[in-house]
């Protein structure tokens, strides 16, 4: 039964449905497989008792006919979303042994699904970083190794935890969220496939917020199919969440035909960036060959804002971060720094947020206090307000020329070593983004597929930018090009 964690979830629902395993061996199986790989670090938090719980009922609801797709699936749940009376700490020390008394508008979905949680996964702090070298729980290790080499890569982040779970089969799949990239990014890093959904169609109640007007949830996944099922089930208007989209769900699995005859692929000239490597050169070529064979219409597209947008992006997602973040205080919840004789309560807000928050939050939250600053609104994030409604608005001058997709780069290079940016200046690691962030400024959809590899072996991810709402036919298109692909490449087990 080891082996029934490497399953997909389209597999293992055809073999739950045909009483071939049941769901709490499933469950067993994820639970060992996680329960050994303390190595790479993903999971911050186990729940057996829970998830044998689950596994339990899904198979007293597939035994009586009533088996939604997701019914049994055992899940790995990102440390960002709320769980009942699970630690949700966002990863940071600030959020020390909190446990909520509700669940996230997500996850209650999946459970009611019949899916199963087998633990909280690792993340970079409050979901700001791309490689979760962040987080207080210290980093998750991606599966992959270079070839011949014993160096500890990253798994991308902020979602690390939820990527290395799913490429090393510790879970079937798991929740991801993207800001900035941080699930197509780390998906790219570890050969698997995640999806952010148009900013709306997944609930953001019960997620702890970074950087509201940006953050999205989304599955991370084995294939193009699992992520199709899983985001179905997590998707839909939920009343407690005002930027919620009242719009039909489709089934998003039975748009996976495959045929994308006649769709108009757009290739953005401004991605070409200076010293991009061959490879990624290459791999974002040969994508575009592989649509071309399959019946699209390959045209270059001009996103003329583009190289604004890391510079906008870095103004506005701290500013919000530093709103959102002003409510840890050590009053309410999560930790309270000791007082020394004499302090008062803003000595204790003082002394709890340089202790509970680690070093990037702190950059981010000095950073966004200070473009809200009176003297800065204006220069700084009243600007980057402006560019990116341009960016918006380049986006939609091209699909409005009939364009169905956008081909890009994932990230600008594969997986790289812990620590092997860490003294750097910063901005290279916000670089990592590059490719990524104008998707979560116009709050389109996009999609990571992995699709080849690097000289060393490591894998690497091309990025589909869908029109708004319409992540079926993105995920079509995902499908033909994974088809294509055909990456089935997996690490070789170190951990």
């Amino acid at each position: 039964m080891s082996e029934l964690s490497k399953l997909t979830i389209s597999g293992a629902r055809e073999k739950l449905r045909a009483k071939e395993i049941t769901a709490v061996e499933l469950t067993q199986s994820c639970l060992d497989a996680a329960a050994g790989a303390d190595a790479l670090n993903a999971y911050c938090a186990h729940t057996p008792d829970i998830a044998i719980e689950q596994a339990k009922a899904a198979d007293a609801r597939i035994g009586a006919g009533d088996a939604p797709d997701m019914c049994g699936i055992p899940l790995g749940i990102k440390d960002l979303f709320c769980t009942k009376g699970v630690k949700s700490q966002a990863a940071s020390n600030i959020l020390d042994g909190f446990k909520p008394e509700y669940e996230s508008t997500i996850t209650t979905k999946l459970w009611d699904s019949g899916a199963v949680m087998l633990g909280k996964l690792n993340m970079d702090e409050f979901a700001m970083g791309s490689s979760n070298e962040t987080s207080a729980y210290g980093p998750a290790i991606n599966p992959w190794r270079r070839e011949g080499s014993d160096t500890k890569l990253t798994p991308g982040g902020s979602s690390g935890g939820s990527a290395a779970a799913v490429a090393a089969d510790l879970c079937l799949a798991a929740t991801g969220t993207d800001t900035g990239g941080s699930i197509r990014q780390p998906a790219a890093f570890v050969g698997i496939t995640g999806v952010k959904p148009t900013y709306g169609r997944c609930s953001r109640w019960g997620v702890i917020a970074f950087a509201s007007s940006l953050d999205q949830a989304g599955p991370m996944t084995k294939d193009v199919r699992d992520a199709a099922i899983m985001l179905e089930t997590m998707a839909g208007y939920d009343a407690k969440d005002s930027t919620s989209a009242n719009l039909p769900v489709p089934n998003f699995e039975s748009m996976l035909t495959g045929d994308i005859k006649g769709k108009k692929i757009g290739i953005p000239n401004e991605y070409r960036i200076d010293g991009m490597p061959a490879e990624i050169e290459k791999l974002w070529a040969d994508g575009a060959d592989m649509l071309r064979d399959a019946g699209a219409e390959i045209v270059d597209v001009s996103l003329p804002h583009t190289k604004y947008a890391l510079p906008a992006y870095y103004v506005l997602a701290p500013a919000e971060a530093s709103s959102n973040l002003a409510r840890y205080d050590g009053v309410r919840y999560g930790k309270r720094a000791t007082l020394q004789s004499g302090e008062g309560i803003n000595e204790m807000y003082e002394r709890t947020r340089a202790e509970g928050f680690g070093d990037e939050v702190k950059r981010r939250v000095m950073i966004g206090a200070y473009v809200l600053s009176a003297g800065f609104y204006d220069a700084y994030y009243r600007r980057a307000q402006r560019v990116r409604t341009l960016i918006k608005k380049d986006f939609d001058d091209v699909y409005a020329t009939g364009v169905d997709a956008i081909l890009t780069p994932a990230t600008p290079s594969a997986a790289f070593g812990i620590g092997e940016m860490k003294n750097e200046d910063p901005i290279k690691m916000y670089l990592n983004d590059v490719f990524t962030v104008t998707v979560n400024m116009a709050g389109l959809p996009g999609v990571s597929v992995p699709t080849g590899t690097d000289a060393n072996g490591l894998p690497l991810g091309l990025q589909l930018i869908g029109r708004p709402w319409e992540e079926g036919d993105m995920l079509n298109i995902a499908y033909r090009l994974e088809q294509s692909a055909g990456f089935v490449s997996k690490p070789n087990k170190w951990w």
